[in-house]
């Protein structure tokens, strides 16, 4: 963002929380993690172990419950950017975005890490 300003480009940045989409379906997730998983080396999955996979997808699983699938949420803040004549510099769309993942970004990283 501060790079493009040099040549007279405003960027606003768009911080999306998690909305349902093709990017954040678990079916496909876990067949690309599935698939990754079996190219690996050996020796790198017996570091992980198959619980890693096991507990990372079940996570995903978990997760996924709370994806917003309103994403005009996500749209209205990129019609704003672009249609702005004073744009703000950062747009966070979605409960999540608002009520937790942009109050960590003000915390000390060794704190926001531990969260």
């Amino acid at each position: 963002r501060l790079e493009m300003r040099n040549f007279g480009v405003k960027v606003s940045v768009i911080e999306p929380g998690y909305f349902k989409t093709m990017i954040t379906n678990v079916e496909n997730l876990e067949k690309n993690f599935h698939s990754s998983w079996e190219k690996l080396p050996e020796e790198i999955k017996a570091s992980y172990g198959e619980g890693y996979l096991r507990q990372f997808v079940g996570m995903l699983k978990v997760l996924q419950k709370g994806y917003n699938s309103n994403l005009s949420l996500v749209t209205d803040c990129m019609e704003h950017a672009l249609t702005s004549l004073h744009p703000r510099t950062r747009y966070s769309a979605g409960w999540d975005a608002k009520l937790l993942y942009l109050p960590i970004s003000y915390l000390p990283s060794a704190l926001s890490d531990a969260l």
